[in-house]
């Protein structure tokens, strides 16, 4: 109970990620460890100090809306012209793009995730507004150094991402989900939540530095996934990286 306890607090990680980490780690012996479903059994029994108040994937609650797609055009070619094989997350070097708001008053600061759909590594970068250039200004300095991995990225129809296709000309493509339909980008969705834990709506986004974000994106780059087998996203995003810029050369 100490290890999830400590883990819980100091990283955020879930019952399953931390049962499930240790297992793959042979970090203790089977008799001296519970399965996932005891541990939250444990939970719902109040006998440990962590509350079901305290996890996020149980505290969740996701409302599907139904909107109609007919007569709202896209700034870009649809979602529904991205390869089938993209959907299936066998292939490295699909991203999904997306920004997180603070205050909702329009002149803060806002977060930019992007987020690679396999192994779920995720760029967080904090820039000044929730505008166009401020977006394009920040992939240009990722694709910097990881240009050569991306293949394509599926963005929402947001007034932010319309210069997306001349920061990312020859390099990617840009594909748009329909309007009010976060989960085309589910991934990014996931993840967004994730940093709620650590900047709660509301929370100005003026006050931190690129340090605190840093340390965020290490955070939720360094939580094993079940996903993943239990790999943490940052290793997972480093072998596919290195394979495919092998591949390249040879």
């Amino acid at each position: 109970m100490a290890y999830f306890d400590d883990h819980f607090h100091q990283d955020h990680w879930s019952p399953d990620a931390a049962v499930g980490f240790a297992h793959k780690h042979h970090l203790f012996k089977r008799t001296e460890m519970v399965c996932t479903k005891t541990l939250y059994n444990y939970i719902d029994a109040k006998l440990l100090e962590i509350r079901n108040l305290d996890l996020l994937e149980k505290t969740k609650r996701r409302t599907k809306h139904h909107w109609s797609h007919k007569h709202r055009r896209l700034i870009g070619k649809s979602i529904e012209e991205r390869p089938k094989r993209v959907d299936k997350r066998n292939e490295f070097g699909h991203f999904e793009i997306d920004t997180v708001v603070g205050k909702r008053s329009g002149h803060e600061s806002v977060l930019l995730t992007f987020t690679e759909r396999k192994t779920r590594f995720d760029f967080i970068r904090l820039i000044e507004g929730k505008d166009a250039d401020s977006v394009a200004y920040a992939i240009k300095g990722i694709c910097a150094e990881f240009g050569d991995l991306i293949k394509s990225v599926t963005a929402d129809n947001g007034t932010e991402f319309t210069t997306l296709e001349e920061a990312l000309t020859g390099i990617a493509d840009i594909y748009y989900a329909h309007p009010y339909s976060s989960s085309e980008r589910g991934t990014n969705e996931t993840h967004n939540r994730m940093i709620r834990r650590y900047l709660p709506k509301g929370y100005s986004l003026d006050t931190i530095s690129p340090k605190t974000v840093a340390l965020v994106e290490a955070r939720l780059n360094q939580l094993p996934r079940r996903i993943l087998k239990y790999q943490p996203p940052e290793k997972a995003f480093q072998i596919e990286a290195a394979r495919a810029r092998k591949t390249r050369i040879a």
